[in-house]
């Protein structure tokens, strides 16, 4: 593979590694929030009107900053039928052409996710709640995340090309 593929691949996987470690710690975040609704309600009678919200907005948080993390490690479920009978090579043929109907669904989504924060961020959506937060927070770090996603899935693709060809990006 040419050298800015090369540091493509090698910039991205670094950024996604950093980005999904990170999104780790949020499940802490998250127990956190949902223990202090539960201190809140149990002990002193007063129940928290945004924490359903705020644990809803942190685990999308962890799963959409964390999936190119998932991706990169090769921990997405796979169905095997025929799959691992395949050779290496075979295998890597077969992943970079489905990574691009990954790749086509990925574009589609950040579309959309861009459209949808910029809607939010214009008219300063709310949620139509009691607690009303502002979305284009939320929507942002998803769309972030499926941006990730979207150059982990190229940067797969490319890693998956290098395979088939007998020539696997170190």
């Amino acid at each position: 593979m040419p050298g800015p593929i090369r540091a493509f691949v090698r910039s991205v996987d670094a950024v996604n590694r950093v980005v999904g470690r990170f999104a780790m710690y949020l499940l802490f975040v998250l127990a956190a929030v949902l223990l202090y609704a539960t201190a809140s309600r149990v002990v002193a009678g007063v129940p928290v009107n945004w924490a359903l919200e705020m644990s809803q907005f942190l685990l999308s948080a962890y799963y959409l900053l964390g999936g190119a993390y998932s991706m990169q490690q090769n921990a997405h479920v796979r169905m095997d039928l025929a799959y691992g009978r395949l050779s290496p090579r075979g295998r890597a043929t077969t992943d970079a052409i489905t990574i691009l109907f990954v790749i086509f669904y990925l574009g589609v989504l950040l579309a959309g996710g861009i459209s949808s924060t910029n809607y939010a961020i214009t008219y300063g959506q709310k949620n139509y709640t009691a607690w009303a937060p502002l979305l284009w927070p939320v929507k942002v770090v998803m769309t972030i995340g499926v941006f990730l996603m979207l150059l982990q899935a190229l940067s797969t693709f490319f890693k998956d090309l290098a395979e088939a060809r007998g020539k696997p990006i170190a």
